[in-house]
């Protein structure tokens, strides 16, 4: 089925396309949606694309990034990219997302030259094509009536990525289960041809979902006002090239939560099976106090 263009993913391409500044120096910011705090997976998409465009004829290949205070959403953010290393094989840059004088995130990025080498990879599991699936708009049609508010009004909104998940009932129950989920994934419409688009475009949709995974072994959602919940940190590593406007599996799976935490890992999958990116990420899981 042929996408259709989407508002948001314009927006989306428009809040990636920063604004330069000075040299090292850009700015972005972020969409007008009433969010109390900046998305994490923006500001990881736009400190990737920062770092970017100090960089020549080489690709991501690994980001790791803290988030260290919530993002003001009424404010630009200004990114401060450090060139720390120019190698014959490797490029690393540090990036800062900067509001109000103060650091809001910090992003250490990895850039090689196209190289050749072994290669493996673990085969995708085997889970329903997202065609098979319904789509957000079916799913609050049909599930709607019991989905908790937040997820019914999350659905229902014009988002740049589309979801859907292998298993809906994870979001119409509220007893716990086993802390794994798979999500298909896709921009909301066709994206330009430019791989440095997909690559950010993929670094804003893997903060998504994957500290959510790590609340199904507590009953819990990401959304839960009951819980004080954020993004800690978070790392991807690129893989093989892929197009973030073409489905995308996310299994995800979280191994532990303790201290207020919760750890999550990311596989990312093309649809004809290969393995594109990983993805790790800690959270803030606090419950209120006693």
């Amino acid at each position: 089925m042929t996408q259709t263009t989407s508002t948001a993913v314009a927006e989306l391409l428009t809040m990636l396309d920063l604004e330069k500044i000075e040299e090292n120096i850009f700015r972005g910011r972020s969409p007008e949606v009433g969010w109390q705090r900046v998305f994490g997976g923006l500001v990881v998409a736009q400190a990737l694309v920062a770092s970017a465009r100090t960089v020549e004829a080489r690709a991501p290949h690994s980001l790791h990034g803290y988030f260290l205070l919530p993002g003001d959403p009424l404010a630009p953010i200004v990114y401060e990219v450090d060139r720390l290393r120019d190698g014959k094989s490797f490029t690393t840059r540090r990036c800062n997302a900067i509001q109000h004088g103060r650091a809001i995130f910090s992003l250490s990025a990895s850039f090689q030259i196209a190289e050749q080498g072994l290669e493996h990879a673990v085969a995708m599991p085997d889970v329903p094509l997202p065609e098979t699936l319904p789509s957000e708009a079916e799913m609050v049609e049909k599930f709607g009536a019991i989905m908790p508010d937040p997820i019914r009004r999350w659905f229902a909104s014009d988002r740049p990525i589309e979801t859907r998940p292998v298993d809906p009932s994870r979001y119409l129950r509220r007893d716990p289960g086993a802390p794994v989920q798979d999500v298909w994934l896709r921009a909301a419409g066709p994206l330009p041809d430019d791989p440095a688009i997909h690559r950010a475009v993929l670094a804003y949709l893997s903060d998504m979902t994957l500290l959510d995974t790590a609340l199904i072994g507590h009953g819990h959602y990401v959304f839960d006002a009951k819980l004080q919940i954020a993004s800690l940190d978070h790392a991807l590593w690129f893989h093989r090239p892929f197009r973030a406007d073409e489905w995308l599996l996310y299994v995800q799976d979280s191994p532990n939560s303790s201290g207020a935490r919760g750890l999550t890992r990311g596989l990312l999958f093309s649809r004809d099976g290969r393995l594109i990116a990983s993805s790790m990420q800690e959270g803030l899981m606090r419950p209120p106090p006693a």
